[in-house]
């Protein structure tokens, strides 16, 4: 679909909206008038008010909607806002059916309905919010006041000097037909997992000093990946050992190694990891359903996941998570349930529901093979919510991503005293995080609500052949922070935007 601004230069908020909304029509931005499909987004400021306007044209139907709001009231944000509603309330005419997620296009919807909690708004005024200016279903809204309830909820564990700390390790077994992660499949990379640790090694001990120079503490740890687990034994006990060495982990309330596959981990290992530090662990095994494992090119049996859940409680963890995907190739809503069934059996601590995201990089991209339709995810996630319900588990962080299948949302579950604090933390960017290894992101809080984004590269060759350079960009993170007054624990701030996660 075209795209033709009128009027103003607001591009950004207004395509990925069309693009939310019409997934399957590509946008295309046009700078003169044009005929056939496609919108036409207009402003019109006034001495009391400026007007947003949109007339959107798909198969030879168009359809015309606006919102104002006052010129003393107009500034950027607000004006973002009636821009993609006359948008959303013209493009509704035209779609078969209401979007879930309304007129919101950003990946952290929670954030506005924390802001409306810490602005002195209860849950009910939330979700009103979320539902009344946004457009969002009632049951999104509702998804989303419960999780702010947690986000506030784990602010109040937070101090002043507190940061988080993330440690990458981008290799799998294999690779998933769903993943677009940059991450190595040890079948063709193996020799790398060797090399690739020692240079993390040395990327540790180097943030390890500055981390005690600088006054800010660890305040929970994340080893994700890739698969971390893919380390042998060994390999992880050494990792275990240098983060013990280097870290101060003394006022750290949560130390979660995403376990993920369910055939990297056998009882040695979960003791390494146990006896090592950590207190949560991952055992992901996306479905319980063998033919839908086959279909996204896992090796593992959904009996795997069950035998390395029982090594896991064996090695002593109580806090366990497990991820489970609707929407994955060959599934049914009747497979879902059943494995949902069978994780709830469990009884885990946590139980991350994701909607599969076709990413651009993934097998599924391209081939769309057998890939359940929007309804029959819908159907997924509203009996999955109502069984996750009804088990005693509740909303504590949710995302969005590009491509999800219905347009829904990922949404981590947790029993009572078991949300995940660094997942509140890094998806709500409550406080800075430190990113080690291939892929990482650090994300340093600034005054005024900002956040400074570092990268590290994401290949693991190229984390080994610039391991100079992001040992000197730690050295500028550090004298960021130290120009930073301690005690930032505001939230960044919401946006009507996506932004990276």
């Amino acid at each position: 679909m075209k795209l033709y601004l009128r009027g103003h230069t607001e591009r950004y908020p207004v395509e990925q909206l069309q693009m939310q909304l019409f997934p399957d029509e590509p946008s295309e931005f046009v700078t003169a008038p044009f005929s056939g499909d496609g919108t036409v987004s207009s402003l019109s400021r006034g001495a009391a008010w400026v007007t947003a306007s949109a007339r959107v044209t798909r198969g030879g139907k168009s359809a015309s909607a606006f919102r104002r709001v006052r010129a003393e009231a107009a500034d950027v944000r607000h004006v973002r806002r009636i821009l993609q509603q006359s948008y959303y309330l013209a493009a509704l005419q035209l779609l078969p059916s209401a979007p879930p997620w309304g007129a919101l296009s950003g990946v952290r919807p929670s954030k506005l309905s924390t802001e409306c909690l810490l602005a002195g708004g209860t849950e009910k005024d939330a979700a009103a919010l979320l539902r009344n200016v946004y457009f969002v279903s009632p049951e999104r809204a509702a998804l989303c006041a419960d999780a702010s309830r947690h986000t506030v909820q784990a602010m109040g564990l937070l101090e002043k000097n507190d940061l988080s700390v993330y440690i990458g390790i981008p290799f799998c077994p294999t690779r998933c037909a769903y993943c677009s992660f940059v991450s190595q499949s040890i079948e063709r990379c193996g020799e790398l997992l060797e090399p690739y640790l020692e240079a993390l090694l040395k990327e540790l001990a180097h943030t390890g000093r500055l981390l005690a120079a600088s006054g800010y503490r660890v305040r929970t740890l994340y080893m994700g990946g890739g698969t971390p687990t893919t380390l042998s034994s060994g390999q992880m006990e050494r990792l275990l050992a240098a983060i013990r060495e280097h870290l101060d982990l003394s006022r750290c309330l949560e130390f979660t190694v995403e376990g993920g596959r369910p055939d990297t981990l056998d009882e040695q290992k979960l003791r390494v990891i146990k006896s090592g530090g950590c207190t949560r662990i991952s055992i992901n095994p996306q479905t319980m359903q063998d033919g839908v494992l086959r279909a996204i090119g896992r090796k593992h049996t959904a009996a795997q996941t069950l035998t390395a859940f029982g090594a896991a409680c064996r090695a002593g963890f109580g806090e366990v998570n497990m991820d489970l995907i609707a929407g994955l190739p060959g599934d049914t809503p009747e497979g879902f349930a059943d494995s949902l069934g069978q994780v709830l059996a469990l009884r885990p601590s946590n139980v991350t529901v994701h909607t599969l995201a076709l990413k651009k990089g993934a097998e599924l991209f391209r081939s769309r093979a057998d890939l359940p339709g929007a309804e029959a995810v819908a159907r997924m996630l509203a009996e999955g919510q109502t069984a996750l319900r009804r088990g005693g588990y509740e909303p504590y962080y949710l995302y969005r991503q590009k491509y999800m299948s219905g347009s829904f949302e990922n949404v981590g579950w947790c029993r009572d005293g078991s949300a995940g604090l660094y997942n509140i933390c890094m998806m709500e960017e409550l406080h800075s995080i430190l990113s080690l290894g291939g892929g990482g992101m650090n994300k340093i809080m600034l005054p005024g609500r900002r956040l400074a984004r570092f990268h590290n590269p994401k290949d693991p060759r190229d984390y080994l052949a610039r391991l100079d350079t992001v040992l000197r960009q730690k050295d500028e993170i550090f004298d960021l922070l130290r120009q930073i007054p301690q005690g930032l624990t505001t939230p960044a701030p919401a946006e009507d935007l996506p932004d990276e996660y």
